[in-house]
């Protein structure tokens, strides 16, 4: 079976949608929601994702999500991946969580951008058949976008705002979600066997098809998009910001923790584009297994050091100007 049509390019919209492998729960207590949006949180700071709604149910999620450098692909690769990662850690298992890659739909901001945050918002009524109050749902951005909780850093909300067109912008999208007879059509597209991957005009289905053939911006920005950078400049980066030297970085010592070097391979496997078996032969591993348990061992330091964070993140500024 071939995989479905990915259409990316600078500056696109996406409604994300996954579930849990065999409609298994993916999500069992408030840790899991927040690991998340943790996920969600490092999505934004390593690929410059901008998440303009989401909600997480028991056993999916939806997103809705803008990709600046056309790099979808890579940050849901983070997000699923790494999400995986925490559930696992969690439950005490291993394996696969999600039944496959995500789902990804094209969108047409400008006629359904906020058409498409009211779908996601009451997907909780719309899954369980039941008048819930949408206002004692926790785990999406509807408390955030009508100011009833704090909006993270990462929710980008004012496009949506300027298409409901109102200055009491929080009342107005309040109404405009809870109103049960309000319809727009979104029911009937998600409704289909066979989901088409872009939702808008003909006129718009045309220009991302354009766009994604190679007219895809501005040579700056085509450049950071198809030059990522090397694992040699990756390992010069790193021993340069702690003081040591790329020999020290490549070199294997069993038992002895080696900061720089975990780090080096956590950038590698994040921002050179390169596969495991290369970012691991590199790097003088046994195997691929070693990259993904160097990430997994990083990501368990990165949740309680904010010094690495932020030495992190520095990191990536300077290796993707």
């Amino acid at each position: 079976m071939s995989r479905p049509l990915r259409i990316e390019y600078p500056d696109a919209y996406y409604h994300v949608m996954n579930r849990g492998r065999g409609r298994q729960n993916i999500f069992h207590s408030s840790n899991y929601y927040e690991a998340f949006l943790t996920t969600l949180a490092e999505a934004h700071q390593l690929f410059d994702l901008q998440i303009h709604a989401y909600c997480l149910m028991q056993n999916h999620y939806h997103l809705l999500i803008k990709t600046p450098l056309a790099n979808l692909s890579r940050g849901m690769g983070h997000i699923n991946g790494h999400y995986t990662q925490r559930y696992n850690r969690l439950r005490w298992t291993d394996g696969s969580l999600f039944r496959g890659r995500y789902k990804s739909i094209l969108v047409d901001n400008e006629h359904y951008l906020l058409k498409l945050t009211r779908y996601i918002h009451r997907n909780p009524i719309a899954v369980t058949d039941s008048r819930i109050s949408l206002n004692d749902f926790k785990w999406s951005s509807y408390l955030a976008y009508i100011d009833r909780a704090e909006a993270q850093t990462w929710l980008y909300r004012e496009e949506t705002y300027q298409l409901l067109g109102h200055e009491e912008k929080y009342i107005h999208y309040k109404n405009y979600v809870e109103n049960d007879n309000y319809t727009d059509g979104l029911d009937t597209f998600y409704a289909a066997k066979k989901l088409s991957p872009i939702l808008g005009c003909k006129g718009f289905k045309e220009s991302a098809l354009c766009k994604t053939r190679g007219n895809i911006g501005p040579k700056e920005l085509r450049k950071k998009i198809m030059e990522p950078p090397s694992i040699s400049l990756i390992v010069n980066t790193v021993a340069s910001t702690f003081n040591t030297t790329p020999e020290t970085i490549l070199l294997t010592t069993r038992g002895q923790p080696n900061l720089p070097r975990t780090t080096a391979i956590y950038l590698a496997r994040m921002l050179s584009k390169q596969p495991r078996r290369v970012i691991a032969y590199y790097f003088g591993l046994n195997s691929p297994s070693g990259v993904s348990h160097c990430l997994s061992k990083l990501n368990e330091k990165l949740e309680n050091d904010v010094k690495l964070r932020e030495q992190i993140d520095g990191l990536i500024h300077r290796l993707t100007p």
